[in-house]
């Protein structure tokens, strides 16, 4: 069972290349946002954080060479890692810590702005892993930034929670995330809470402190150790939300903010399933539309593939089966990039033809499950994060009233969304924090919010919601007609310029511009 929201800097780096068009001016609609050209620098006013002692506040972070670990590389040269110490419970600043990881390259030209913090989504990618992958699509920001990245606290070298083995990973593959009868039912609620004992088992106190707003918080010592008086954020996926909450918990730090492929912000766990469904539902039409099939049929022939591999799951080529859940992970992997549409076309003739290897081998993917078995823990993050952030508990009979909703939304994604709802949390040993994020942010510098049309796990139409909720002359709504998950870096010379000119000279676009 897995959440589709996550980014990976290969996700970025396959997406469509579109051509631009402005739906403004930009000369004479254009405004500045706080800081522009100007090098940071750091006053005693900007610095001060009364709730944290000045052991946190005042730290010095050892720059160091960066190690390479199972799951990542070493970078090359030009990266420097960390750790910063930040507080287990921000309600006991002068209690235990914990150590998040760091990693940053240095600014390349000699007018510095400052620090540039990157979180590329989930919640539970590692920025220690993607962040060097990620460098040369941002290399124009670099000449101007630092590059700094993190593994939030619960994830990779920070404190990283694994919930399970890679074995009992394995095992649980064959739970039918779409339960047909009261056996199947009590088999995937049974697998849920299991997940959930196996987390707190691993993560013991820090279960409870690893929430978005944990995280905002960190952010902001963050920018404190760094020595930054306004914090400046390129935020993707998750990290949208992420960036909304620190935004409305720190508004007056805000400096220039990046929210790409936006979450929105005003949906609860359920909206937030219907919205997903929807997305990957729309995604699906282009591409079906794309291959000359009609998208109602071809969503029918899809639903009923998987219909047939839920009954009796696919042989593969590695000798593992391709069950239902796994299918369908396959069938979402390459509706995040229209660029990977012939690899899914590729996949369901396999799978029509009774083989499932290529599509075990996309959902294989995702999961971050290499050659040999062994499983990188981007999914465990994920859902202690998200559980923590999280109060609704839907039960299963809650869900099964909202099903027939889901499958009136999606034909291919709607049911296994509907059963994610009673899954994902299922008797979770903390209680969640709220039912929506608060990212109002009164006060703040414009933030750009970015939002593609085509973008199939987070929907389009959350990019007017996150703009209005960050509130009147903050939100600031940059439009992109394009295919795939995110639009910086995706082919758009109207989104780069637009983004750079942002970042790198404080210019706002005329809130509403359009790049097609």
């Amino acid at each position: 069972m897995s959440r589709f929201v996550r980014w990976t800097a290969a996700t970025a780096a396959a997406l469509l290349v579109a051509g631009c068009s402005s739906g403004s001016s930009g000369s004479g609609d254009d405004k500045g946002v706080g800081g522009a050209g100007a090098p940071s620098s750091t006053t005693s006013s900007s610095r001060a954080s009364p709730g944290l002692p000045a052991s946190l506040t005042s730290q010095k972070l050892d720059w160091g060479r960066c190690e390479g670990t199972s799951d990542s590389p070493t970078p090359g040269s030009d990266w420097q890692c960390a750790t910063l110490k930040v507080p287990l419970d921000y309600a006991k600043p002068d209690g235990e810590t914990i150590g998040l990881a760091l990693i940053r390259a240095k600014a390349t030209g000699g007018s510095r702005i400052g620090s540039l913090l990157f979180n590329f989504g989930g919640p539970g990618q590692s920025g220690i892993s993607v962040m060097p992958s990620y460098a040369g699509t941002v290399s124009a920001l670099r000449e101007r930034y630092d590059l700094v990245s993190w593994d939030p606290r619960g994830v990779g070298a920070s404190e990283g929670v694994r919930c399970r083995s890679d074995k009992e990973i394995q095992a649980a593959e064959s739970v039918d995330p779409t339960p047909d009868d009261a056996a199947e039912e009590k088999a995937y609620l049974q697998d849920a809470a299991s997940f959930g004992k196996g987390c707190e088992k691993a993560a013991g106190n820090l279960i409870a402190h690893v929430s978005t707003t944990d995280s905002a918080r960190d952010m902001d010592l963050m920018r404190q150790v760094l020595g930054d008086t306004k914090t400046h954020y390129f935020g993707i996926s998750y990290g949208t939300e992420l960036g909304g909450v620190y935004a409305h918990l720190f508004p007056k730090n805000v400096g220039r903010l990046i929210l790409d492929a936006v979450v929105d912000p005003s949906a609860d766990m359920v909206g937030h399933a219907k919205n997903q469904a929807r997305g990957f539902q729309r995604a699906l039409d282009d591409y079906l539309k794309s291959t000359g099939q009609d998208p109602e049929e071809g969503s029918r022939k899809i639903a009923a593939l998987l219909k047939r591999i839920d009954a009796e799951p696919l042989p593969t080529s590695s000798g593992r089966k391709l069950t239902q859940g796994l299918a369908l992970t396959g069938i979402v992997v390459p509706l995040y990039s229209a660029q990977s549409w012939p690899a899914l076309t590729g996949a369901l003739d396999a799978a029509e033809q009774g083989d499932g290897s290529d599509l075990l081998a996309l959902s294989d993917g995702y999961n971050d499950r290499d050659a040999s078995g062994h499983y990188g823990t981007t999914t465990h993050a994920q859902r202690v994060i998200s559980c923590l952030d999280d109060k609704q508990r839907p039960t299963a009979a809650q869900t099964k009233k909202q099903l027939p909703a889901f499958r009136k939304i999606s034909p291919v994604f709607g049911e296994f969304m509907g059963w994610d709802t009673a899954g994902w949390c299922h008797d979770w040993p903390v209680a969640g924090q709220y039912d929506t994020p608060e990212v109002s942010a009164p006060g703040a510098a414009p933030v750009l919010v970015v939002g593609n049309t085509g973008d199939p796990a987070t929907p389009y139409e959350g990019t007017r919601k996150m703009a209005d909720e960050l509130g009147k002359g903050v939100g600031v709504m940059l439009t992109w007609k394009g295919e795939g998950h995110g639009a910086y870096g995706s082919g758009s010379d109207c989104v780069d310029s637009t983004v750079n000119a942002y970042l790198l000279d404080g210019t706002v676009p005329k809130d509403g511009k359009v790049c097609s």
